[in-house]
């Protein structure tokens, strides 16, 4: 029997033996079907952002946990398993018969849903014929020519003169590169440095990284807990996707005079250039040299210039003058 192809490889599973948690459970708590669950532990469907934020909050893990490093035990498994897929059935003509397919289709101008629809096929279904991991039947095949305007012997025929023109090999080949792309080790560390670097599945974890921000702060009394982790994510603002050296905060309210509401998350940018009176993160420490294991505090205020043309921060609620070691731009806040 064909196999899925890998799109997603993962340490989901290993996470949730690792949390004693059954399959069942993170089903439900996810909302996902446990043959979806199955399906993404094996690496064969995706997950959108949403889905990925939440299942790593059931799971109590960071998002670079996710993704599998070259020093996990499973990177060498999915290393054999990929190299063994992107080969299967290509000796069976199925690779070549499902290539040619999607040729057809990209010169017909059709989208996949509207080429599934016109064969009588589910998606699914389609879309696996065409990545050559399901064989077709006796009866699909009349109505898969017929959707393309060909009869059986056209359609093979179409399919054999593609096939000795070598456009096939070109596109057998792109489908090879984009699997073998998925296990590729990369350094994924980001301008805070709080990534670890070689993760497999490097363009993965960056696409989904670039739509997503850390939250370094939560209020903690009078000050803001600060942690460089990605323990905790949201959602990016559209305008923030991809920005590198982004953060967000919870603000006190009260100490920014209420301005900024309880309930709002606060972006602040490293890279940007703090001037007078601008909203400033300031950082008890430097910021460069914290690890996700430290917590320090921080402060969110107007930048003041003192009379010596020192930067500070002016508080209100009570009234306060503070200075730290960093600043960091506020660039927007958005309420939660």
């Amino acid at each position: 029997m064909a196999q899925e192809e890998i799109i997603f490889p993962n340490n989901i599973r290993n996470i949730r033996l690792a949390a004693g948690m059954k399959m069942t459970e993170l089903a439900r708590r996810s909302n996902l079907s446990l043959s979806a669950v199955s399906k993404i532990e094996k690496g064969v469907r995706r997950l959108n952002q949403k889905q990925l934020l939440n299942i790593c909050n059931i799971l109590g893990c960071k998002l670079s946990d996710i993704f599998i490093k070259d020093t996990d035990d499973v990177a060498s498994k999915w290393q054999d398993e990929i190299r063994r897929r992107t080969t299967t059935n290509e000796d069976s003509g199925l690779k070549v018969f499902g290539t040619g397919l999607r040729k057809i289709r990209q010169q017909a101008g059709k989208t996949i849903a509207q080429a599934a629809k016109d064969a009588g096929m589910t998606l699914s279904v389609y879309h696996k014929i065409e990545v050559g991991q399901r064989e077709i039947y006796e009866n699909e095949i009349e109505p898969l020519a017929k959707s393309f305007a060909h009869t059986v012997d056209g359609l093979f025929d179409k399919i054999a003169t593609l096939y000795k023109s070598g456009e096939l090999a070109k596109q057998m080949h792109k489908v090879k590169e984009r699997l073998t792309a998925v296990l590729v080790p990369g350094d994924s560390a980001n301008d805070m440095g709080d990534m670890p670097g070689h993760l497999y599945g490097a363009k993965l974890y960056n696409n989904a990284r670039r739509k997503l921000v850390p939250v370094f702060g939560i209020p903690d009394g009078k000050r803001i807990a600060f942690t460089k982790s990605d323990n905790r994510m949201i959602t990016a603002p559209a305008n923030l996707e991809g920005r590198r050296g982004v953060y967000a905060l919870r603000p006190i309210s009260k100490r920014t005079g209420g301005f900024i509401p309880e309930n709002a998350y606060v972006f602040a940018d490293i890279k940007a250039n703090v001037a007078v009176g601008d909203l400033a993160v300031f950082i008890d420490s430097d910021f460069k040299s914290l690890t996700e294991s430290d917590t320090v505090n921080a402060n969110i205020a107007v930048v003041r210039r003192d009379s010596k043309g020192n930067l500070y921060g002016q508080m209100v609620s009570p009234e306060e003058k503070i200075t730290a070691p960093t600043m960091h731009k506020v660039i927007m806040f958005i309420v939660d």
